[in-house]
C-alpha cells in the first residue's frame, strides 16, 4: 500500500518521542525527499509515498538506511 509510517522511540526511556521532525529521502532517479512531518503523541508519523530504497531522517540525523516500507520503528 502507498503508506509508510515511522514510529520514533527513545533509546534511553523506551517511550515514544512526540513532535520529532521526520523526513524520508529516496534513492535513484525517481528519488527526492518528502516534506518534513512531526510525530504525534504516539511518536508516529505517516507519509503517503511508495516503498523504496532510501534513508529515514529524524531531526536531520540518519536513523535508517535501506528498504523503506510499511511501519518502521526507529530509535533515537
Amino acid at each position: 500500500s502507498k503508506m509508510i509510517s515511522v514510529k520514533v522511540v527513545s533509546q534511553s526511556s523506551g517511550k515514544a518521542v512526540k513532535e520529532a521532525s521526520v523526513s524520508i529521502g529516496f534513492a535513484g532517479l525517481t528519488g527526492g525527499i518528502t516534506s518534513t512531518e512531526y510525530t504525534n503523541s504516539n511518536g508516529e508519523v505517516h507519509f503517503n509515498v511508495d516503498p523504496g530504497e532510501g534513508t529515514v531522517y529524524v531531526r536531520g540525523n540518519v536513523v535508517k538506511k535501506g528498504h523503506i516500507s510499511g511501519m518502521m520503528v526507529v530509535y533515537v
